[in-house]
């Protein structure tokens, strides 16, 4: 491996000229904050989930998003929300952020994915709400979860942050069961606006809520005062809100990359099947596939070192760097964090299937900015650690 190579990135952003442009139009516009562009990257949204009912609410980050969905869910001081330890802290912190308690059970060890079986067994008189996370971009077991959900009388929120366009038999996330779905567009996610979200509901009522959160608890948002047609000063705050919007030199990146996300998904899935073929053959344990018929996103490709291969995940990680290339690891699962492991008293062996990812997976580079070259040298490198 030639040393006079560039460093090639874990994960880079695919920018085309239609997205520059837009930004462009919107700084000329005057209308930089949330305005005609973000009411346009939501009815895009919605369009692109294709069910009438469903309504979009652009937001600075996914966090932001959870945040308002738990909150317009009611959740709240003595509720528990029950997900899984194997994440990134976003998804249990905005529980926290609500005086509400987080309570962590383990991955499916095929799937990476939270166990619904272990969903129903972790709940309690005070649980109120079960958030799944679509890992690396497959789709949870949500028939699963939402059945566990009905029977208990339970809230749904799915952490989508992976998960776009994920379907499961052949329905988009975003358009099942759940009470909400948190998608995001941070800056090495399927499509991106920079740092961004986009919070979907059914239920008009959640919507309302997370609307007038988004935005210091006021019940107009300010394009429609400063655009209407008669005095538009007055406005009344009716609760104590955030400042969650999604500004509209973000949602101007947005609109051209939604355009773009089929095209985007194909290149992923192409990029998985040139690793798939590659790392068939070597002591590595490949992500798992999306049901036949379903799409997986692809927002992570997530490798597993087998116990025929001696060499540690970090040695693995190390030798790669050396070779200019760069990866990650998803996740540190929360119970080894201190803050999550102190509050409630955690140990590995609680979660052996998450403990035991955490230690054996890497992430290896996988964006449609990847050029085919690319593909082929993190091959060579991984063969050449592994094989």
């Amino acid at each position: 491996m030639s040393s006079a190579l560039p460093f090639l990135p874990f994960a880079l952003p695919e920018i085309g000229e239609d997205e520059i442009n837009e930004v462009v139009d919107t700084l000329r516009s005057g209308w930089v904050t949330t305005g005609p562009k973000a009411k346009r990257f939501e009815q895009d949204f919605a369009a692109f989930l294709g069910e009438p009912q469903i309504e979009c609410i652009a937001v600075n980050s996914a966090t932001a998003g959870l945040h308002l969905a738990l909150e317009a869910c009611g959740i709240g001081p003595g509720d528990e929300v029950i997900t899984t330890t194997h994440t990134f802290t976003a998804t249990a912190e905005v529980v926290r952020y609500l005086g509400a308690d987080v309570v962590l059970v383990d991955i499916d060890p095929a799937t990476l994915n939270i166990d619904p079986k272990l969903v129903e067994a972790a709940i309690t008189p005070r649980t109120r709400c079960i958030i799944p996370v679509h890992y690396a971009g497959l789709a949870v077991d949500m028939i699963a979860i939402l059945d566990i959900a009905r029977k208990h009388g339970l809230r749904v929120v799915e952490d989508a942050a992976h998960a776009l366009p994920t379907t499961l038999e052949r329905e988009l996330i975003g358009t099942m069961g759940s009470d909400a779905t948190v998608f995001s567009f941070y800056a090495n996610k399927t499509m991106t606006t920079g740092e961004g979200g986009m919070l979907v509901t059914r239920n008009a009522e959640l919507a309302k809520r997370a609307r007038v959160m988004r935005l210091h608890g006021m019940n107009r948002d300010a394009f429609d005062r400063f655009t209407a047609k008669t005095p538009s000063w007055y406005y009344e705050i009716v609760a104590p809100g955030f400042k969650y919007n999604m500004t509209d030199i973000a949602a101007a990146l947005g609109i051209h990359q939604l355009k773009r996300l089929p095209g985007f998904q194909k290149r992923r899935e192409q990029i998985a099947q040139a690793y798939n073929d590659a790392f068939a053959d070597l002591p590595l344990i490949l992500p798992p596939q999306a049901i036949e018929g379903d799409v997986h996103s692809w927002h992570l490709y997530v490798l597993r070192l087998s116990d025929e291969l001696e060499i540690e995940r970090d040695t693995f990680i190390e030798r790669m760097y050396a070779m200019g290339i760069g990866c990650s690891v998803h996740y540190i699962p929360l119970h080894l964090h201190p803050y999550w492991r102190e509050r409630y008293g955690l140990r590995p062996e609680q979660f052996p299937h998450s403990q035991r990812a955490f230690e054996r997976v890497l992430s290896i580079p996988l964006y449609t900015a990847m050029t085919d070259a690319d593909v082929q040298r993190v091959i060579a490198a991984v063969r050449a650690i592994a094989g």
